[in-house]
């Protein structure tokens, strides 16, 4: 509870405060203005913003711009493959002190089991971690996961204070169909009068009326500046993606430009550990650089994303708002040299202060659990008289895919890898319950001239998913990710040239972010020495088995139209 008298006294001035931020430049992101003023904190509280203040502590800013810390709107902390306190270790010292996450990846592993652990797992960090809970485990019915999780398990959450409200709803044709299973998710979230967060790329029309009525208020799948404009009519909140295999915000620019900004904020959902240190700061930076006004830039990053969420007194530099604070030496580079969290100074010139380690990571079930698998398993026979197949088609710093139809290499009777037309198998491998379950296609766009490539990490149901130009370098692949429980891996002519473990629910690393890095950075060249044209392979294949964005992609049932939302047949 708030010392209000004690606040009050300070805000008056009859009382010295605890800090005082001199000569402050303040981006008031309330009146979006900039002007010079002093700011007096007590505790974690602002207590005033006005010249002559005293404190026990004096910072002299000398002109600094000062501007509340960010806030990532939307983000899966497992894709980092580090732990939360690993997490927070990065992105702390570039601004970011509050996030919210959806922990629907280690969800779809372990259920409400994952959720309790991701809890505990950032509790007492520099870092405030709110939560949405996911609405789609599994995210459709064309896939197996570990568990499923119904409006009566979310139920048990539902009113946790650390609780913001009901994750992207992905099953927008379950929405428009009135399906009861995920109604009654939605349902859930509005009666207790948090937030649904939304997930319908390319959605539009009607069906996009319906959804909008249904009651969920924001979507971070734009892609276009029409498809983001639509949505803003309708009153949606646009959360502009920055991932690591997903880049919008150049796209929405003319948005952000020309149009009202308070219902845009930005939100980085997917980031491999190389992409964490400048996070939410960077997306400022290329905000302004795009010619979005930097007031602006620093509302969507803090303001807007903190009254989205209906998170009182966060998100502005004003009495009585949390002392969350970054300090930039000018707005264009956006490099905090000083972050304050709940008053106290964190970190410094872009290193941390403070310790963020500390969790002890409590027993967890393995969690890759596959039927014994043949050489054999991955062979595609070929029916009577096809010869053509479904291809699906990469396309660069897209989640979405394209089909196209391909000539097929057969050879005695199975269709086989094309690597001179860069049409590869792909396997996707069901990893939870050992029930046999593999589908298997072709994937064009990776490049790959000899080996394979897998991992663990395959959205959303994060079954094991294979790439490769043969059949006993993919089978070894996978068998490697079954004694490592979970991981990338890269295997060429029998041998292992990269591989990083990842025995938390195959999605994360026990070990500190160098070493994870440095396996990264280790899988990254291994899968240009076996001719892979893609910057960054692992997040490209992870989203190859999403069946919720358009247009053609895999998982352990089979290939999935996804404009139908339904199976269909390899060979045409």
């Amino acid at each position: 509870m708030k010392n209000i008298e004690q606040i009050i006294r300070v805000s008056k001035g009859s009382t010295d405060a605890d800090l005082v931020l001199k000569n402050a430049r303040l981006v008031n992101v309330l009146s979006e203005e900039i002007y010079e003023t002093d700011i007096a904190i007590t505790g974690d509280i602002i207590a005033g913003i006005s010249k002559g203040y005293r404190g026990k502590k004096e910072i002299d800013l000398d002109g600094a711009y000062v501007s509340p810390s960010f806030i990532d709107g939307h983000v899966h902390l497992e894709s980092s493959m580090l732990l939360p306190s690993e997490f927070a270790r990065l992105v702390v010292p570039s601004g970011t002190t509050t996030v919210v996450a959806d922990p629907h990846e280690i969800s779809n592993v372990m259920g409400l089991q994952g959720i309790s652990f991701m809890r505990e797992a950032t509790k007492n960090l520099p870092l405030d971690v709110y939560m949405t809970l996911p609405s789609c485990v599994p995210a459709t019915n064309l896939e197996t996961s570990g568990v499923e999780l119904n409006s009566y398990d979310l139920a048990l959450l539902i009113d946790a204070p650390w609780v913001l409200g009901i994750a992207e709803m992905m099953n927008f044709p379950g929405v428009i169909e009135e399906d009861n299973s995920v109604l009654s998710k939605i349902k859930l979230g509005l009666e207790k009068n948090k937030r649904i967060d939304g997930h319908a790329p390319h959605l539009c029309g009607k069906n996009l009326d319906a959804y909008v009525a249904a009651g969920i208020a924001s979507d971070h799948e734009c892609t276009t500046a029409e498809e983001a404009i639509e949505k803003l009519r309708l009153g949606m909140h646009i959360m502009v993606r920055e991932a690591t295999g997903a880049r919008d915000l150049e796209a929405l620019a003319p948005v952000l430009k020309d149009y009202n900004t308070r219902k845009c904020m930005f939100v980085t959902d997917d980031r491999h550990p190389k992409h964490l240190k400048q996070h939410i700061s960077k997306m400022v930076k290329k905000a302004v650089s795009l010619g979005v006004e930097p007031i602006k830039a620093i509302q969507m990053a803090s303001l807007n994303t903190a009254e989205y969420f209906k998170l009182q007194n966060l998100g502005a530099i004003a009495p009585g708002y949390k002392a969350d604070i970054a300090i930039f030496k000018d707005l264009q580079n956006f490099e905090p040299y000083m972050v304050f969290k709940n008053g106290k100074l964190v970190a410094q010139e872009g290193k941390m202060l403070v310790d963020a380690a500390g969790f002890k990571i409590p027993q967890i079930r393995g969690s890759v659990n596959i039927r014994w698998l043949n050489k054999d398993d991955f062979k595609i026979k070929v029916p009577e008289n096809k010869k053509q197949i479904k291809v699906i088609n990469v396309i660069p710093q897209q989640l979405i895919t394209k089909q196209t139809v391909e000539n097929a290499l057969i050879k005695d009777g199975v269709a086989i890898s094309d690597t001179e037309h860069d049409i590869l198998k792909i396997a996707v491998i069901e990893r939870h319950r050992a029930s046999g379950n593999i589908g298997l296609g072709f994937v064009k766009g990776f490049g790959i001239k000899s080996g394979a490539i897998a991992s663990t990490v395959a959205h959303d149901s994060h079954n094991m998913i294979v790439i490769g130009t043969n059949d006993e370098d993919m089978y070894q692949a996978a068998v490697e990710l079954v004694k490592s429980q979970g991981g990338k891996i890269i295997v060429n002519n029998g041998k292992v040239l990269a591989h990083l473990a990842l025995p938390i629910a195959g999605l994360m690393s026990d070990k500190p972010y160098e070493e994870v890095n440095a396996k990264l950075e280790t899988l990254e060249k291994a899968a240009k020495d076996i001719g892979c044209i893609i910057d960054d392979p692992f997040m490209s294949m992870a989203f190859l088995s999403l069946s919720v964005i358009p247009e053609l992609k895999i998982t352990d049932k089979g290939l999935i139209d996804v404009n139908k939302f339904e199976i269909t047949e390899l060979f045409v």
